[in-house]
């Protein structure tokens, strides 16, 4: 399956609308698109995995490498996930308690996302 993105702006934030399967081969499409997004100055990005049917390892360090980018740039970074068999990926790797994962894009784009500490 192919690997879809989409960006638009919600206020302040930057939203990534990815859609399809992050694996070991779209996920340098992905990484590529969100160095684009920070490069060009977004500082509030959410990502929306709504339309996300799989995410493997290499998609996870990908969406790390972006929050760290993030950080280091004094950005914020959010997630927007609400399908169960990706939530059950982030708390197995204890990504929740990394990224601020949210139902929808509204929540992320309306709350002030600092994030849990690091």
């Amino acid at each position: 399956m192919e690997l879809s993105l989409a960006t638009r702006t919600v206020g302040e934030h930057t939203v990534l609308e990815v859609g399809g399967e992050v694996d070991v081969y779209t996920a340098p499409r992905l990484r590529e698109r969100l160095i684009e997004v920070v490069e060009g100055g977004a500082r509030r990005v959410v990502v929306d995995l709504g339309r996300v049917d799989f995410l493997d390892s290499t998609g996870l360090g990908v969406l790390v490498g972006a929050l760290k980018r993030l950080r280091a740039a004094g950005g914020t970074f959010g997630l927007v996930c609400d399908r169960e068999p990706l939530l059950k990926i982030f708390r197995i790797t204890a990504l929740d308690q990394v990224f601020p994962i949210f139902p929808t894009v509204e929540a992320a784009t309306t709350v002030d996302q600092a994030g849990p500490a690091e």
